[in-house]
């Protein structure tokens, strides 16, 4: 027979004991929720029936075992909701045999007696009222638009949208036969935390939103900022069970849920008629737009596409009625967003008197040493966006070109790009023995030579490192084939999705350089020194 522990019997017989009686039960939410019938859930309820009060009531699976009853009826004796003090009563009485077997042995040292009876007053008349009251809700999404509405989020689900758009690319929405001001679309998802869409009413709410949520520090500031947006929106809450296999749209079952936030109404979980009319036909112009330019969204491609629709409307409201709208994306407000989100307070950098110098590659960049195939190189050449710098002509030969990678933000990789350009360019990359005498750790140390001349360290490397030796290796191998020339690749995107992996549109500049030795540069086994 199941028994509380000694310790946990022993608290609660400091409780007081009441002469009250309470009834307790457990019961199916499903005929009070038409909208959520795949999920069952029970409710288990404990009341105070001398008082007519709710001591405890919590929404569990149908899966749940027995012991949620006696878990909850703990938290409704130590920690009642609402104004009830701590107690135990004497008497509990249940509809359900096998809870009554259940708690009977569990409570019995605690002197409470558990009863069977037919009927519960105080509970029934609980849920009577949840009943009633399930009934006159309003629905979500008005009746003539609730199916379209879900087919398009399921359709917009399974086209996935973000991978194609970050959160700032921005996609504007004209509906040219309402009068309304144009709509700024922001798709989120490329991060893989939270899936959706937002449609902003106005430009300065967007702008707004995006400034100030990067200047909130507590959850609080957080949440101030969240609800100054004004938006409607369409967000997809995705089970637990399914976040590992969100790759594959179509084995993951997500729930979509529309709605309108605004800095005077809040957050609001429904939609009017003429609102579901707007967001429905935007969301249609949207997928429309991305099928049109699949090419161009995918490979990054930073120019200005606009394009006009005639969306019609759903069967159910008037299959006759078409409405014009015109999509554009806004390549100008991505990089005005990016800048708001990458801007930060420059950190002064104490010069070292040196011959290698420590204050050309921004301190919190994303390092790595690896290869970039050809054909991308050759697209970065033909990109008008990108600084390149061929001034050491190199052919094409292996599999690709042997590169430095540096993410940083956009701003700071401005400031690198000019730098380097100041300098006289680049003129090659090394990598220099270095050590450290307290630890004895040996280091590579990853050296840019400018075209002056001087050394600047772009990264320290331990020289046991699994992954660093086997990219020193590869690195060898390809500066080989590339008869000892390599690259330095700048990239935008470091608090980006695109972390860690640039993507096209993140290539900021290409310099190619050669790939010097230690005996290039001239130096001995550098030590670190204490000062």
């Amino acid at each position: 027979m199941a028994t509380l522990p000694s310790t946990t019997i022993s608290r609660l017989l400091k409780l007081p004991q009441s002469d009250a009686v309470w009834e307790g039960d457990r019961r199916s939410l499903n005929e009070f929720d038409e909208q959520d019938t795949d999920q069952d859930r029970d409710c288990i309820i404990w009341v105070d029936a001398s008082e007519e009060s709710v001591r405890v009531m919590e929404m569990v699976s149908s899966e749940t075992g027995m012991e949620a009853m006696i878990r909850t009826l703990l938290r409704a004796m130590e920690t009642p909701q609402g104004s009830g003090k701590p107690s135990r009563p004497k008497r509990i009485v249940v509809r359900d045999r096998e809870i009554q077997f259940f708690l009977r042995g569990l409570l019995q040292p605690l002197e409470i007696t558990v009863e069977h009876v037919r009927e519960l007053p105080v509970i029934d008349t609980v849920f009577e009222n949840l009943r009633e009251s399930s009934q006159q809700r309003p629905s979500l999404l008005p009746p003539n638009y609730e199916q379209p509405l879900l087919q398009t989020a399921q359709e917009i689900w399974e086209n996935a949208p973000w991978e194609n758009l970050a959160d700032s690319e921005i996609i504007t929405i004209d509906l040219l036969d309402e009068n309304l001001d144009p709509l700024y679309l922001s798709v989120m998802g490329m991060l893989g935390a939270e899936y959706g869409i937002l449609l902003y009413r106005s430009l300065e709410s967007l702008k707004n939103f995006r400034s100030q949520i990067m200047q909130g520090d507590s959850m609080e500031d957080l949440e101030q900022v969240f609800m100054q947006q004004d938006c409607w929106f369409l967000n997809y809450e995705v089970g637990e069970e399914d976040e590992e296999a969100i790759e594959d749209a179509s084995f993951v079952d997500v729930e979509p849920y529309f709605g309108s936030i605004n800095p005077y109404e809040g957050l609001r979980p429904f939609l009017g008629e003429e609102e579901a009319k707007v967001v429905y036909v935007s969301l249609q112009a949207l997928q429309q737009f991305i099928s049109d330019h699949q090419w161009e969204l995918e490979t990054q491609q930073s120019q200005p596409l606009e394009q006009q629709y005639v969306i019609p409307l759903p069967e159910t409201v008037d299959a006759s009625t078409q409405l014009s709208v015109k999509v554009s994306n806004n390549p100008d407000l991505e990089e005005e967003l990016m800048d708001l989100q990458e801007t930060e307070d420059s950190e002064e950098e104490t010069e070292v008197s040196s011959p290698i110098r420590e204050d050309l590659v921004p301190q919190d960049s994303f390092l790595s040493i690896g290869m970039m195939p050809w054909d991308v190189i050759q697209q970065m050449q033909n990109n008008p966006k990108v600084v390149v710098d061929q001034s050491v002509g190199i052919s094409q030969q292996g599999e690709g070109l042997p590169v430095v990678l540096i993410q940083t933000t956009r701003p700071k990789g401005k400031e690198l790009i000019e730098n380097i350009q100041a300098l006289g360019g680049l003129q090659g990359i090394a990598f220099s023995t270095g050590e450290d005498p307290e630890t004895d750790t040996a280091y590579d140390l990853g050296m840019l030579q400018t075209g002056n001349g001087e050394l600047y360290l772009f990264g320290e490397f331990q020289q046991d490192d699994p992954t660093h030796v086997k990219a020193r290796q590869k690195w060898d191998q390809r500066s080989q084939q590339t008869e000892g020339y390599c690259g330095l690749i700048i990239a935008r995107g470091l608090k980006g999705a695109s972390r860690g992996q640039p993507q096209m549109r993140d290539m900021m500049a290409l310099f190619e350089a050669k790939a010097l030795s230690q005996q290039d540069l001239g130096l001995g086994v550098l030590q670190l020194m204490e000062w």
